[in-house]
């Protein structure tokens, strides 16, 4: 087949154009290192990368997400940390005040530094975080979580029941803190003491114990028990029973008491001593259903620290008041170190997360890079090929064009 003139300029012309396009392709492929500029590049690998372009979006965002549980686990972890030291100076107080050959100004020096103590407490039950939210408010991070009961005794808690999460990787959320009241109102049902109390109507120099658990299976002890004494009018002797909510018939009534007496409750046991007036009352109950207000019990504490003991009955109300709020100090400082190791598990579970998410987010820039970047130094390579082969033919083309037939009539 011949070919005209017209047609090998045609085809010489079409073929240096799509050289100069794929030229200028590279080039831009080169200036921008990538090898996918647009979808018509390649199709499916422009899909692939906008899927993965995807995936690296969502694990960026989960980082961040981490990071900002994080930090919030770690106020949390280091506000517990100051509220369990605070409460471990207040049970070092409750010790002190104990001591028999304190005056009463002495003890009225300690209810100050008790006093102290439970201000810093409600302080640090009122942290903020960064942003300024409180962080023991539930999901009501702008209200101070608690104020003064204007009673002077106990707080109002002002937050609510709710528990802020984040989503630190798919499908996966974390509480980021916790509420106030199950930290500053509650106790471990199952890692804290009956409490032992005193009726605070007692007349008489009768004394209570801390309750002791000798049998943690029994039923018994899920009971709240009532000790009430009496005086016969007759012939002055004192007898005490014993009721239980809810109600247990086998419990003893009218056993003579005679002075220190061990009292079996379920499988717990309480010592009464002293002198008992009519009619006073001692109860020993789960530490559960008890009024866990730390702060209600530091404001009772104080009042009775302050309280003059100069006479038997006084030192007797002293005496088990320092019991009871020493029993429930305890238990709210246990129950102060289980939710610090809750916080502390958060934030391991956080940390593990961060560094599979590292890996991942490792991986999935790898696979971005490999789909959709060039080898650069083989890409000049190619281009200078190309470059070199265009002007070649460009060249080549012209001299061809200069030809004639004229240039060969009369050689």
């Amino acid at each position: 087949m011949r070919i005209s003139s017209s047609q090998y300029f045609n085809m010489n012309v079409a073929s240096m154009s799509d050289q100069q396009s794929t030229l200028a392709s590279m080039y831009q492929q080169i200036s921008s290192g990538k090898r996918i500029l647009t979808a018509s590049d390649d199709p499916l690998g422009a899909a692939q990368a906008v899927q993965l372009t995807l995936k690296s979006g969502a694990l960026a965002q989960y980082s961040t997400n981490q990071t900002t549980a994080l930090s919030s686990l770690q106020q949390e972890d280091s506000t517990l940390g100051t509220v369990s030291s605070v409460m471990q100076s207040i049970q070092t107080q409750i010790v002190h005040a104990g001591d028999g050959s304190l005056t009463d100004a002495d003890r009225t020096s300690v209810a100050k530094t008790i006093q102290g103590l439970r201000d810093q407490l409600f302080s640090l039950a009122n942290t903020t975080d960064s942003n300024g939210n409180y962080i023991f408010s539930g999901l009501k991070g702008g209200t101070a979580p608690y104020t003064n009961d204007p009673s002077g005794v106990g707080v109002n808690y002002e937050g609510d029941y709710g528990q802020r999460t984040v989503q630190i990787s798919e499908g996966r959320s974390i509480p980021v803190g916790d509420t106030g009241v199950s930290i500053f109102g509650s106790v471990q049902p199952t890692e804290s003491d009956p409490v032992s109390s005193a009726g605070p109507k007692n007349s008489g120099t009768a004394t209570i114990s801390a309750v002791s658990t000798t049998d943690t299976s029994n039923a018994g002890n899920a009971s709240k028990y009532t000790i009430t004494f009496s005086i016969s009018q007759t012939d002055g002797s004192t007898s005490y029973s014993v009721a239980s909510d809810p109600p247990d018939n086998t419990l003893p009534t009218n056993v003579a008491y005679t002075g220190k007496t061990d009292i079996t409750l379920g499988g717990q046991k309480v010592t009464i001593d002293g002198t008992p007036g009519d009619n006073d009352t001692f109860t020993v109950q789960p530490a559960a259903t008890d009024n866990n207000d730390v702060f209600a019990t530091l404001d009772n504490l104080v009042s009775a620290l302050k309280q003059t003991t100069g006479t038997p009955s006084a030192q007797a109300a002293l005496t088990n008041a320092l019991t009871t709020a020493g029993t429930k100090v305890n238990n709210s400082y246990n129950n102060v170190l289980a939710a610090q190791t809750v916080v502390g598990g958060r934030e391991q579970q956080v940390q593990s997360t961060q560094t599979a998410m590292q890996t991942s987010q490792t991986q999935t820039a790898s696979d971005i890079a490999n789909l959709t970047s060039i080898d650069l130094v083989s890409s000049i390579s190619q281009y200078q090929l190309t470059q070199n082969s265009l002007q070649a033919a460009q060249m080549a083309f012209s001299q061809i064009q200069k030809m004639s037939l004229f240039d060969y009539i009369g050689s």
